[in-house]
């Protein structure tokens, strides 16, 4: 089976991205002494977290610079083709036993002990949960994006914002109003733009992410809708490739030409447009040297405490009320993923553990008892 060449460094490119965002926003709030005492804060935290994770790495044990946390299975919206409502991940309201914004922030605690540096907070629709974001909020050592449909967004959300600036919002836009609103329902796009605005008015730092697929590609990749998202203040597009997870939307998914296109658009924007930082997903996992899930590059905890390979795997072994994070990431799943093959194999595109979820099942079948 082909494998993939490992000519790109995701995780090298992505900590230095955020460094340079937050070289060139200290410069541009030097005027702002609490700004600038954050951000030089996280700076030297962010060099703490690497020194913990290369000494960890010397001892024998790899940690993560990244970590996705579910933080809640509830969303208001219903975008076409999601694969978590698909997967019955999301729901229009929350069970109750979710983990609480106590246990949430052990997590966060722990996190922080052992080098993790960001951590993404997903959903459903994280904003939901604001008792969590305000205890992520009392973590400055981490940097929190939050990945939003931004419906939630109101004056106390600027408010912990302003306060809290390890706190950034991703917002999620599908490209220009005709194409999201088809696809997240009638106002999101306007609402989304309200919403940069005002960050922007504020001087808060934000990003966007965009879901790819076949109908808008050449759209959110073309030089003036990114050149739109630049001028609000944008600093970070994140673009996901559309999974397909029923027949009736596998016509959404890029396939190959589309693959190709976008990752030679994404390598061009790069070196012509440095002052965003420019990430697909999984695009740039096949460059990087394979899937970086399953505690290879980040893992994920769903909104009940299971620990997964990532949001497209809902595979668990572990649950985080029962296991610190250090042994969630020494699972024995996790552990057969991270030896075996399958991470590292090449596949038709999008997630490659979705696409071979027969094969993760039977490790999970295997596991010791």
């Amino acid at each position: 089976m082909s494998r993939i060449d490992d000519t790109f460094d995701l995780q090298a490119y992505v900590t230095r991205g955020v460094e340079n965002v937050v070289r060139d926003a200290l410069k541009a709030t030097l005027k702002d002494p609490r700004e600038s005492a954050f951000l030089l804060k996280f700076a030297n935290a962010s060099k703490t977290a690497s020194k913990k994770r290369r000494d960890a790495e010397d001892a024998g044990e790899h940690i993560p610079p990244f970590l996705i946390a579910s933080i809640t299975s509830a969303c208001n919206l219903h975008c076409a083709g999601c694969y978590s409502r698909c997967n019955n991940a999301t729901v229009d309201a929350a069970p109750v036993r979710q983990l609480s914004d106590a246990e949430w922030l052990r997590i966060f605690d722990e996190a922080d002990e052992l080098g993790i540096s960001f951590i993404l907070l997903a959903g459903g629709e994280p904003m939901l949960r604001r008792d969590v974001i305000e205890a992520a909020g009392k973590k400055p050592n981490i940097l929190f994006p939050i990945f939003t449909n931004g419906t939630f967004i109101d004056k106390r959300y600027f408010e912990l914002f302003d306060r809290c600036r390890n706190l950034v919002p991703i917002l999620s836009i599908e490209g220009e109003k005709e194409v999201t609103d088809a696809r997240r329902g009638k106002g999101v796009y306007d609402r989304q733009i309200a919403n940069m605005d005002e960050f922007s008015r504020r001087g808060l730092l934000f990003g966007a992410s965009v879901t790819v697929t076949t109908q808008n590609l050449r759209e959110v990749s073309s030089d003036a809708f990114l050149q739109k998202l630049s001028d609000r203040g944008c600093r970070a597009v994140i673009f996901v490739e559309f999974v397909p997870v029923t027949e009736e939307s596998e016509a959404l998914a890029p396939g190959d030409p589309e693959r190709a296109y976008l990752r030679q658009e994404i390598a061009r924007l790069r070196e012509e447009h440095p002052e965003m930082v420019y990430i697909s997903f999984p695009g740039d996992e096949k460059s990087s040297g394979g899937c970086v899930a399953a505690g290879r590059g980040f893992f994920h905890i769903n909104s009940h405490g299971g620990a997964e390979p990532c949001p497209f795997s809902p595979y668990s072994d572990v649950n985080i009320k029962n296991s610190s994070l250090r042994e969630a990431l020494h699972s024995p799943l996790f552990t057969a993923l991270r030896n075996g093959d399958i991470l590292m194999d090449d596949h038709e595109g999008g997630c490659v553990l979705y696409e071979k979820r027969a094969q993760v099942e039977a490790l999970l079948a295997a596991r010791p008892v």
